[in-house]
């Protein structure tokens, strides 16, 4: 059975699962890596530039504001977890896989 990306983590909370490739040319989702979302970040992974990154752009695809991202594991590796507060699993999985449909 394989793990889903996104997890509840209390009432109106969910974990993302993240893989980030830094240093790229733009910041976009680009698809499935193993049970975590890929993205791709303009950002290099310097002083903490990659997370800031990542949150502010899962804040703006999920429309929460930024203060409600925050990284819980992986502060220095490409395999992260980000807590998203002010947004169910469910809603945030199908924005999620909303634009992963777009692209």
């Amino acid at each position: 059975m394989q793990k889903d990306f996104i997890v509840p983590s209390g009432e109106n909370a969910c974990r993302i699962s993240i893989h980030a490739v830094p240093r790229a040319s733009k910041t976009e989702v680009c698809g499935m890596q193993g049970n975590a979302l890929k993205l791709r970040l303009q950002a290099p992974p310097v002083d903490g530039k990659a997370n800031k990154a990542i949150s502010k752009y899962l804040a703006e695809i999920l429309d929460i504001p930024a203060r409600n991202v925050s990284i819980v594991v992986g502060d220095t590796g490409r395999e992260k977890i980000f807590q998203a507060t002010g947004i169910t699993a469910e809603s945030a999985k199908g924005k999620i896989e909303a634009l992963l449909l777009k692209r």
